[in-house]
Parts: C-alpha cells; sequence; structure tokens
C-alpha cells in the first residue's frame, strides 16, 4: 500500500514547491475556465432575452409545450447528483477510496439518467413537429415563424449543456479509473475537487435554463 506522502510526492508537479501551492495554482485555473464559460453561456442567454422581449407571446406559447414534468424530475436528478458530487469530494478529503468510488458512480449515473430523460424529452419535440426546419408545425398566429426562435435557442442551449453533462461524465469516469489505480488520498485529492466544481457549475446552468425556458409565463394571458 502506498503511502500518503509518498502519493502526495508524486502527484507533485516540478514547477510547484507544495502541495498546497499546485491546489491553489489548479483552483485559480478551474476558476478561469469557469469563468469563460459563464461568458459562453451568457450570450446564449443574453439572445434568449432579446427575443423573448420582442415576441413574449410566442415565446410564452411555445414555452407551454414543454414538459414541466419532465423539467422538474431532471432538475431533482441533478441537485441530487451535486450532493453525491460533494459526498466524493468529502470522502476525498477523508482518503476514502471505496467511498470515493461509490459516490463518484452514483454521479455518474445520476447524470446519465439526466441525460436519458433529456434524450426522451428531446424525441417527444421531434414527434411533435417542434425541430426547426421545413417540418416545423405549430398552430396560431405568428407561431409558424416565430415560434422556431424559441425552439432554436432551446435546443441549442439545452444542447449545450447536454455536451457540458458528456464532458463531465467522462471526468467521472476518468476520476473513477484513477481512484481505482490508488492515486488519490487525504494528502492529494484535487482532481476530485476540480471535478466537482467544473460539476455543480454545469447543474447551475441548468438551475438557471429551467426556470427560464420551462416556468415563464407558463399560464399565458
Amino acid at each position: 500500500m502506498v503511502s500518503e506522502p509518498h502519493v502526495e510526492s508524486l502527484a507533485l508537479r516540478e514547477q510547484f514547491n507544495s502541495a498546497e501551492q499546485q491546489k491553489d495554482a489548479s483552483s485559480l485555473g478551474m476558476w478561469v475556465f469557469l469563468i469563460t464559460e459563464v461568458m459562453f453561456f451568457g450570450g446564449a442567454f443574453a439572445a434568449y432575452t432579446v427575443y423573448r422581449s420582442i415576441y413574449p407571446g410566442v415565446f410564452g406559447a411555445a414555452s407551454r409545450t414543454l414538459n414541466t414534468t419532465i423539467g422538474a424530475l431532471n432538475t431533482a436528478v441533478l441537485l441530487c447528483s451535486s450532493f453525491t458530487m460533494v459526498l466524493a469530494v468529502r470522502a476525498g478529503q477523508l482518503g476514502r477510496r471505496k467511498q470515493i468510488m461509490a459516490f463518484l458512480v452514483l454521479t455518474l449515473i445520476l447524470g446519465m439518467v439526466f441525460l436519458g430523460v433529456k434524450g426522451y424529452e428531446w424525441n417527444e419535440k421531434y414527434v411533435e413537429h417542434h425541430i426547426p426546419g421545413p417540418s416545423f408545425q405549430m398552430e396560431g398566429p405568428g407561431l409558424q415563424d416565430h415560434a422556431q426562435l424559441f425552439f432554436s435557442l432551446y435546443f441549442a442551449m439545452t444542447g449545450l449543456h447536454a455536451m457540458h453533462m458528456l464532458v463531465g461524465a467522462g471526468l467521472l469516469s476518468w476520476l473513477l479509473y484513477q481512484t481505482w489505480r490508488g492515486k488519490f488520498s487525504a494528502a492529494y485529492y484535487t482532481p476530485i475537487d476540480m471535478v466537482g466544481l467544473y460539476w455543480h457549475f454545469v447543474d447551475i446552468i441548468w438551475i438557471f435554463l429551467f426556470p427560464l425556458l420551462y416556468l415563464i409565463d407558463r399560464h399565458g394571458h
């Protein structure tokens, strides 16, 4: 069994003087990355806000076609995945390898459940002919053309979020492999912490997407 100080020394890169300095650098790098992601998603949120202010009635009518039950279910799933990710980080702090793996597996399963439910919802939109393009159909004054703006933004924003979920799933799988190899201990669990920050960010993005796309002006006028 490799001792914790030895694990820490193996994990320390040559450009750093200490494990604490290396962790601080990793944290800074992750936060800078997340700030760029905020600006990335911010453009999509801004576009949605502008078009919704121009076509409030159309966007409200299109929003009411979305399945709030599915949206709420996926919100609950992601909140649970954030909780299990926190437990994985805590297990890393305590150096409990089996618990790390268990909570990472749970987080990964919940992430896959989210993507599966989202795929089911996208299929619903396909069946209802709400995919923007030549086959798009939505009855009502001005809905046939302008509602496509809503669904274009809906698929762009939820699709972009799903891509980030897939990246997160890949990172969780990598963490599982590294944990199985005994790479982490109470002395070194920085990658688990950093992936946890990324996962929480992706969850927070959905917390904003859910009310914006599904709940605003739900009951119409």
